[in-house]
């Protein structure tokens, strides 16, 4: 039994250290509180314009709070990517969030 969870558990990391960059970018925009559909949105429309580096940072902002991820509002993601000191990531971010939020 021991030895199936931890092959189960093997097999789940090296999957999850395949994950894209636009996918480990939704992740990171869920957990930081926005939602499923938001953050799918918002990830295909800046996944071609930020460095790796800086959808790095943005997809870590979920590690930021300190607070639950269910208990985060918007506004505080909106805060984080401010904290980020970034004004391509802040621009880019801002677009994709209006276009996503005028297009839903």
């Amino acid at each position: 039994m021991r030895t199936k969870f931890l092959v189960i558990l093997i097999a789940a990391s090296t999957l999850s250290a395949c994950a894209t960059p636009e996918v480990r970018l939704r992740n990171g925009l869920q957990s930081a509180g926005l939602s499923r559909d938001t953050s799918t949105c918002m990830a295909d429309r800046m996944i071609d314009k930020l460095s790796l580096t800086q959808l790095k940072r943005l997809s870590d902002l979920s590690k930021i709070s300190d607070k639950r991820i269910g208990q985060m509002r918007v506004g505080e993601f909106w805060r984080q990517v401010r904290a980020l000191r970034d004004p391509e990531i802040l621009a880019i971010t801002t677009r994709a969030g209006l276009s996503c939020a005028i297009s839903e």
